[in-house]
Formats: C-alpha cells, structure tokens, sequence
C-alpha cells in the first residue's frame, strides 16, 4: 500500500490551499479515509474523515473552514482548506479511518504565515 499526499505549501492567513491523496490500495471505494495533521511539538489529530459512502465528519478547528472529499474512479481523496490560520501550520497526512500505523507516509507541510 502506498498513500502519496501532496499539494502543501506557503501562504498567508486567510488562503487556501487543497491536499490531495492517491491511494495505491484495493477496494479504496469501500473505505473509510481521514486526513491527519502535527504540528511540530503536538500529537498529530484527525482533521477530518470521509467514509465510504461519502459521509463527512470535522475537528471542530476544522468546521466550516475545510472540505474533505473522495474520488473513486482516481482512488484519491482531497482536502480543501480554506481561510487558513497560522494554528494551522502543520504536517498533513492522509490514512484510513482508524489509521494503520503501517500507512502513515511522508506528508505534505503546510505553512501558514501571519
């Protein structure tokens, strides 16, 4: 299994960015997927899942502010931030919901500056 998640960066507050996911993994379809951040010096926190059927769950920090989605037919799922915040300058990854501590892979950074 490989989890690839990229498209982090440099902005200032009140940008937007958009992660995506691909999953080399069978049956993506019918699993559940979160995306994950650490900040540096904090435990890494479920941002946001996406089940297999499409239902959305947020961090309370993440409400209204970040989308998460899925695309089957590319086996990726996405997270759209919007309205970033400085709090949310942290390394994001994408796993299954629960995470399998096998398929935590590289990250994408993103940095938000004020």
């Amino acid at each position: 299994v490989q989890l690839q998640a990229s498209g982090g960066g440099l902005v200032h507050t009140g940008g937007s960015l958009r992660l995506s996911c691909v999953a080399s993994i069978n049956m993506f379809r019918f699993k559940h997927w979160g995306w994950y951040r650490q900040a540096p010096g904090k435990q890494r926190e479920l941002v946001a899942t996406v089940t297999g059927t499409g239902g959305t769950n947020y961090a309370d920090s993440a409400k209204g502010r970040f989308t998460i989605s899925r695309d089957n037919a590319k086996n990726t799922v996405y997270l759209q931030m919007n309205s970033l915040k400085p709090e949310d300058t942290a390394v994001y990854y994408c796993n299954l919901v629960p995470s399998q501590v096998n398929y935590w892979a590289q990250g994408t950074q993103v940095t938000v500056s004020s």
